[in-house]
């Protein structure tokens, strides 16, 4: 039953993120620095998340033939 919870609550908090970003006002999403934090921020996040993924093991940083595919894939 925990479970289904879990899967409610992240349901509602998902909505809930999304109604809030909707309600944002006009004007402040046409701000110069908006704007370039909307432009820049899912670069640096995925970028943050590439590297998690690439040199993370749990909680100890690793190198390994993970670190060698990034670098032939870039």
């Amino acid at each position: 039953m925990n479970f289904w919870i879990a899967i409610g609550a992240t349901a509602l908090g998902c909505y809930a993120v999304k109604l809030a970003g909707l309600l944002v006002p006009a004007g402040v999403l046409e701000r110069p620095v908006v704007r370039r934090l909307a432009a820049l921020l899912p670069v640096a996040l995925l970028a943050a998340l590439t590297a998690q993924q690439t040199f993370a093991d749990g909680h100890a940083l690793v190198l390994d033939a993970r670190a060698a595919g990034l670098g032939a894939a870039a």
